[in-house]
Parts: C-alpha cells; structure tokens; sequence
C-alpha cells in the first residue's frame, strides 16, 4: 500500500466528471487500499478517487469515532436514490487544507453501489457519514466545497488556497 497525493484545490483535475468503473479489477482494489491509507494518514473521514487523481466513480468513507474500530465503506458507481430534509453543518476536505465551511446538505442519504468485491448493495445513511457520501459524491461529479460558498467567501478561499500551492 502507499500514501497518494492528495490534489488540492484549484487544481482542474478537481473538476473533472469520473468514469464508471466497468469491473472491479485488482488494480481498483489496489487503488482502494491506496486510498484508505492515504486517507487516515491525512487524517479524513471521506476521499474520492478523483481527489487523488483517478478519474473513477469510486469514493471511500469512515465515520468511526476515535477509539472505534474502523468502519471502512467503499462505495464504486455510487448513485444517490433518495435524500432527506436539508440540514446545515461544518465540513473541512482533504483538497482544501485548513478550510472549514457551513454546508447545507441532506440529512439522510439512500445511496446504491457497489462494494470493494463488486457486489452491489444499498445503504441508507444518517449524520456524519450521510454528509460523507454527498461530499464525496460530489467530487466524483466534478463538484467542490467551494462550490457552496457565496462571492466573498470564494474569493477569499481561492486566494487563500493559490498561497497554499505557492
């Protein structure tokens, strides 16, 4: 296993829309193993392939809290099937370091996919990991944190974030 390269923020690489995964190949287990380690290393709670520049429909997610036993989900062409009502709550991402922002999203998630052996599966998902799947989600369909911020806070997180690759 080794530790990937986290993108950061402006990357373009970001904004791109991943591709399905066809099969669940040794080498998309390989990348899942990957990403796990680059993920508790970071430390996060979530990371999508596209995050570290693999342009597949392929996120992980672990909510355990510190002192738990791990709770790794993976999900491979992850569709979102039904949302609950909206609720409003702090998120950070491993592509903008030091960036936290209130984020409105579902309180509750139904999310299909496929597993790491490439059997699908259902999920419904409430709090933390309910905002995992949507965040993450999100990278795979090219959107970004920022993307839920207003004017002034976009500017001042992309200056903030040109420093950082500087």
């Amino acid at each position: 296993m080794a530790i990937l390269a986290v993108l950061h923020y402006p990357d373009p690489r970001l904004r791109h829309v991943a591709n399905r995964v066809d099969e669940v190949t040794p080498q998309i287990q390989r990348l899942i193993d990957d990403m796990a380690e680059t993920m508790y290393a970071a430390p996060g709670v979530g990371l999508a392939a596209t995050q570290v520049g693999e342009p597949v429909r392929l996120f992980l997610a672990d909510t355990a809290d510190e002192g738990e036993p791990s709770d790794l989900r993976v999900f491979i062409n992850p569709e979102i099937i039904r949302k609950g009502p909206a609720a409003t709550g702090p998120e950070g991402c491993l592509s903008f370091p030091g960036v936290y922002e209130d984020v409105s999203r579902a309180s509750t998630v139904t999310v299909r996919a496929l597993d790491r052996d490439g059997k699908p599966f259902e999920l419904e998902a409430e709090g933390l990991l309910a905002v995992a799947i949507q965040h993450e989600y999100d990278h795979l369909e090219g959107r970004l944190m920022i993307d839920y911020m207003g004017p002034l806070k976009k500017r001042l997180v992309h200056r903030k974030m040109l420093r950082h690759e500087s």
